[in-house]
Order: structure tokens, then sequence, then C-alpha cells
């Protein structure tokens, strides 16, 4: 190893949280902005782990399902400080925006009358914006040849004619066997070889808890009559299916609460957008629909469940993965079929920008001109999103005073 190169063994939780605490509360802008904030950070500035280890860690937690973001941050935390590192890591990331979306729900309750409205709709059109610039923002890395262009198309239309979790899933299967079929020509070189202290036995046992998860949970929620679980196993599946992090969420978690009539999707769209005035992860979301569910469990014990149950399927995942990565990564068919997968995503995201997204925000012109006027403030401004957010609010304020607060 090189004096330059960091030292593995070197466990720092403490330095991990430190941090990790100032990149909590100053990430904003989504997963891609995140890793960019990390690799000043981290590589740049403290020099724990090396470009091309660094390159190869966020191409694994790109393709893996769960949070972007926050897988990096996991798995970073790991390879510095061990487990209390990651467990540091996570935390430290996550706790101020979750902190902040938990509260907005809980002060939400008490919000009515024609202003809140008109602030709300005015989030939910900037919903649409976001949401628009998330997919050309990927479509442009992820859909770069013709192949991938055809697996993005098919996946949107499926996602489109098959309502719910069955759509999504068939835009997977359909990325995987495009990709394989497809998608054989590389992108590029692979990265070095990264180092964690996660052995074998280990992987096998989170591999195992994944699985269980998964599948089991269903089943277990079918045959009770718990609130709770049933909650627990809609969030968890959202965060176990999401390829793609981030923006991709959102088809998820509204299939996994609106379709049920749990969340409205008036409160779910506007709370999709606030959240993006938020620093950290956007899977904190999942805090403020459980803050909100109705029947229950709600409040703060349902925006904990909901986080918990968000967040656990992508680190048990990742755990599992990380000591057979280097195996797998060198394999032409992995990585052609997450290629496709990636193309998916695309697909399955612009679904969602149609419906509910589109569909649910644009009633008139007014509100049209709103949304292009956010999406150009996003795209050829290059405004920070919380900023938009903000600029959105006070335009469906102006909207609601131009129709009389109707």
């Amino acid at each position: 190893m090189d004096d330059d190169e960091p030292n593995p063994a070197e466990l720092r939780p403490g330095e991990v949280l430190a941090v990790f605490a100032k990149l909590g509360v100053s990430s904003f802008g989504g997963p891609i902005a995140h890793i960019g904030y990390f690799r000043a950070e981290i590589v740049e500035r403290r020099r724990w782990v090396t470009d091309k280890d660094f390159a190869d860690l966020v191409a694994l937690c790109q393709v893996l399902p769960g949070p972007t973001s926050s897988q990096l941050g996991f798995a970073l935390g790991l390879s510095r400080g061990g487990v209390l590192g990651a467990l540091a890591a996570f935390a430290a990331f996550t706790l101020p925006s979750a902190v902040l979306m938990v509260a907005l729900a809980l002060g939400a309750s008490v919000l009515d009358g024609p202003v809140a409205a008109a602030v709300l709709e005015g989030l939910k059109i900037v919903a649409v914006a976001i949401v628009a610039q998330a997919v050309l923002g990927m479509a442009k890395s992820l859909v770069t040849d013709a192949a991938r262009g055809v697996i993005a198309a098919t996946a949107c239309a499926l996602a489109l004619l098959l309502v719910g979790i069955g759509g999504q899933l068939g835009a997977i299967a359909v990325g995987v066997v495009g990709g394989i079929l497809f998608s054989r020509r590389d992108d590029g070189p692979l990265g070095g070889q990264l180092s964690f202290r996660v052995s074998r036995s280990a992987g096998v046992v989170a591999l195992s808890l994944f699985a269980l998860v998964l599948f089991g949970l269903p089943l277990i929620a079918i045959t009770t009559t718990w609130s709770w679980v049933d909650v627990f196993e809609a969030f968890s599946r959202s965060g176990a299916l999401v390829f793609g992090g981030g923006h991709v969420v959102l088809p998820l978690l509204q299939s996994a609460v609106v379709e049920p009539g749990w969340v409205s999707q008036d409160d779910f769209l506007a709370g999709y957008a606030a959240a993006q005035a938020m620093p950290g992860p956007l899977f904190t979301f999942a805090g403020y629909l459980g803050a909100i569910l109705e029947p229950g469990p709600h409040g703060l014990g349902g925006a904990v469940l909901a986080l918990v149950a968000i967040f656990l399927p992508g680190f048990l995942l990742l755990i599992g993965v990380l000591p057979f990565w280097n195996a797998l990564r060198v394999r032409p068919t992995i990585r052609a079929a997450l290629r496709g997968v990636n193309a998916a995503v695309v697909g399955i995201l612009a679904a969602a920008l149609y419906t509910p997204v589109f569909t649910s925000a644009i009633t008139g012109p007014l509100p049209l001109a709103l949304a292009l006027v956010c999406f150009a403030l996003l795209v050829v401004a290059k405004l920070p999103p919380w900023l938009v957010v903000i600029i959105g609010g006070v335009g469906g304020l102006a909207i609601g005073a131009l129709q009389g607060f109707a």
C-alpha cells in the first residue's frame, strides 16, 4: 500500500461522525449532488479512499436497490470506522433531514385554510419540475445508446399500463433481460480493489435477512391484522425495490401509501416537493409519510417505523454484497444486466412524471406556466432545489390569489 493511501486498520468512528454531521446539514440537491459533496470532503480533502476506489463504490451503490447516497455514506463509514463508523455515518447524514421532515408533517396537521392550500398546490407544481429534471439528468447518464433507449421506453410503457408494483417489477425484469441481450458493450474500466471488514459469513446472514424482509414480511402481513406490520412491509418493499435511489422511490411510495388510502395524493406530493428543500437523503420523505398515515400507526412512532423500514433493506443488501463485489463486478453478464436495469429505472421515473405527478398538479395554464418556470430555474439557471421550492410555494400563493383562493 502507498504511504499516501489510507490504512483500513485505522478505525475512527468519531471522525466519521463529525464529517458526516457536516455533510448531513450541507448536502442539498439529491443523490447525484451528494456524491459530489462526498468526493470533495472524503477523497480530495481527507483522502480516506483513493479516487478509483471511490468511483467503484459509487458504481456499486448506484446499481443496488436502496438509497444510493446513504449506502455510499454507510460504506465509507464502514471502511473508515468499522461498524460504529457505518452507524455514525448513517445517523449523522440522515437525522437532520429526517427531523425536519417529521416536524413538517406534525406541523402540517394544524395548517388549514385557503392560504395553506395554495402553498401546497405550489409545492405539487414544483414536484413536476423536480421530477422532470431528474428524468432528464438520469437519461443523459444512463440511456446512452439506442438499445438502452428502447429498454427505457418499454419500461415506461409497462409502468404506465400495469398500475402498481407489478408494472414496476415488470419494467425491472425488462431491464435485466434487455441489458443482457442488447447492452453487452462496456462503458469504461473498472476501479481498484475495495477493502471492508465484512466477512463472507456476515454477508450471507445479511442477504438472508434481506430475503426474509422482502419475501417473508408480505406473508406475515396477509396473515395478521397488525397495522404496524402492514406499514413496515409497505415501506420496506419500497426501499428494497428502488433501483437508482432518490427520485425513483416516488412511484413505489405512491403505490404503497396513496393507493390504499393511507395518505392523500395532495399531501403526498406536497411532502415530496418539500423534501427537495432538505439536506441529506430523499428517503427521509418516508418519515413525513409515516407521521401522517391514517388510520395509523402515525405520529412520531409511525415516522420512526417508516424510516427504519425503508432504509433497512438497502443496508442489508449492501452488507451482503460487499464481501463478494470484487469477484462479481468483473463478470460481463452482471455488468450488462445492471446497465439494462439503470435504463429501466429512467423509464419508471418518466412514467411517474406523467402520473401521478403531472396529471394531479397541472390543472390549467397557470400551474403549467409555474412548472415551466421552476424547471427553467433548475435546469438553465441551475438554482439550488431548496430555493426553487420556496419560489414554487410563493408561486402557489400567487396563483391562489389570482383565483381568489377558491
